[in-house]
């Protein structure tokens, strides 16, 4: 039930939807008794749709997202294995034209190949059935297991779970196939806007993950003066952005993510018998 409210009120939660829908209620009331209410529905509506479309909103909402967790370094003990969250494929085109077709968070997909280059001996998993409530006839790990044989990448060297519908799912199968034992070091490769939500699920089910992300929409603080020069522009970053902060809040608020704003986890305290720090 969970996964099928998820998406039914996430509708709502989504800015250019919910406007939309101000504007459309205040123009019923128009036939009414109450067309005074309806006509500020109507521009209140309006005025939020070029609000969140044009102005720079959309990137204030989602760099604290994108920065919460830094960029991976490499070191010298190398990664056992990467996980690749799916939402970088899109299901219906995928279906349609028999071929993997990727969306914008593609660099999810890219970034993974250059992993796997870079690592022969990397565990690949992709995680991710299908997200949408109406089945389009493929999964996303379907698609993505074609677009890395069209890589060149062995079948071998993929592992495909093909059953979870949301983040939460990703985490709780991708425990279960990949049985990390200690030491083992796990990479999680998503969207630098989604790894917040991500690690926060990830932890909480028991999976020590680290953050591999990807995928940044903007180009850093700087964005917060730069308003956007088309309105769907605009509405799709504030989309992205409130999407992912009403699902911290939900996860957070239902038990099924470790912290409200997940980030990065603090070092342990400095200690020369462990040798874990270096001299000042």
């Amino acid at each position: 039930m969970f996964f099928e409210a998820s998406k039914i009120l996430g509708f709502f939660a989504i800015p250019s939807n919910l406007f939309v829908v101000i504007a459309l209620f205040g123009a019923v009331l128009l036939l009414t008794r109450f067309a005074r209410a309806g006509r500020q529905l109507m521009v209140f509506g309006v005025f939020l749709l070029a609000l969140f479309g044009f102005s720079p909103l959309g990137n204030i909402l989602i760099y604290p997202l994108e920065d919460r967790f830094p960029p991976w370094r490499e070191t010298a003990d190398p990664p056992t294995g990467i996980i690749i969250l799916g939402g970088a494929v899109d299901e219906g085109v995928s279906a349609s034209r028999r071929a993997a077709a990727l969306n914008e968070a593609a660099e999810r997909m890219t970034a993974a190949v250059s992993l796997i280059r870079r690592y022969p001996q990397l565990t690949v998993m992709f995680t991710g059935g299908s997200g949408l409530l109406f089945s389009q006839g493929i999964t996303e790990a379907e698609a993505a297991k074609a677009f890395f044989l069209d890589q060149g990448i062995p079948s071998e060297r993929i592992v495909l779970e093909d059953k979870s519908r949301n983040t939460r799912e990703n985490a709780t199968f991708s425990l279960a196939i990949a049985k990390p034992k200690p030491g083992d070091r796990w990479l999680l490769v998503t969207s630098a806007f989604h790894m917040p939500r991500s690690i926060g699920i990830f932890r909480d089910v028991g999976f020590n993950v680290e953050a591999y992300p990807v995928d940044w929409r903007t180009r850093g603080a700087g964005d917060f003066m730069r308003p956007f020069d088309r309105l769907s522009e605009g509405l799709r970053r504030s989309d992205i952005a409130m999407r992912e902060w009403v699902g911290l809040l939900a996860y957070w608020a239902t038990g099924r993510t470790d912290a409200l704003f997940p980030g990065p986890k603090t070092p342990p305290p400095c200690d020369r018998s462990r040798e874990n720090c270096r001299a000042p």
